[in-house]
């Protein structure tokens, strides 16, 4: 009796795994194998990521409309009163076959001609302004014999170092920033250079600038000063 139980028992288990086995040969039959990707349904491209760069933004110099000539690359920035305006060397003015000088009171600016052609820019301080005129006179001059390394105005209490007048014989001069008492620099007048109208009249170069006109400009030299 018991052994009977234990084939029954046997041919059960038989029957059900044989059973497990057909489900599992139908399953395969019926649904293939695919693989199946994790991701998700759409398309997924590799992209590569860069950096973004902010563009390169030229700098652009805006034209002052005061000024006749446009500045040369090489000015040195308004204000500079220790150093010569171009980083270039000053002209050889016996060299220059139609030499004159232009002067742009709003553009403060100086500029040494050769004909047409401005060869030299100075940043420069002219006369102030009063009732829309300049203290400085405009008009066609020429370089006169009056020069000198320094003076001082007591009446002014200004000074400035190397000097050549231009018109007045000594009253309108071409000089360096202006100076006190001691003949140091006033700085806070020095910084006005080639920003704004300062003087009283005369005109005022940098220290360099100052110096090689005051040693190389040849007396009878055409000056012409304009508002712009």
């Amino acid at each position: 009796m018991n052994k009977m139980k234990k084939i029954n028992r046997y041919q059960n288990s038989v029957l059900i795994i044989g059973t497990i086995l057909a489900i599992l040969v139908l399953a395969i039959i019926l649904f293939p194998h695919r693989n199946v990707s994790l991701a998700t349904p759409n398309k997924i491209v590799n992209s590569k990521v860069t950096k973004k760069v902010a563009p390169k933004v030229k700098k652009v110099t805006q034209k002052n409309s005061n000024l006749p000539y446009s500045d040369p690359e090489d000015l040195q920035p308004a204000g500079s009163w220790k150093v010569k305006s171009e980083s270039k060397a000053h002209p050889d003015l016996l060299s220059l076959s139609n030499l004159w000088i232009r002067v742009s009171i709003k553009g403060n600016r100086v500029y040494i001609m050769d004909g047409n052609k401005p060869v030299y820019t100075m940043l420069a301080s002219c006369g102030v302004y009063h009732n829309g005129k300049s203290a400085t006179p405009t008009g066609t001059y020429a370089v006169e014999a009056e020069r000198g390394a320094t003076f001082f105005n007591q009446s002014l209490q200004v000074g400035a170092r190397t000097y050549i007048s231009w018109h007045g014989h000594g009253t309108y001069l071409f000089h360096s920033v202006p100076t006190d008492g001691n003949n140091k620099i006033m700085k806070n007048e020095a910084k006005k250079l080639g920003k704004t109208q300062a003087s009283h009249g005369c005109i005022r170069l940098s220290i360099p600038d100052s110096k090689w006109l005051y040693e190389k400009l040849p007396v009878g030299t055409k000056v012409v000063v304009k508002d712009k």
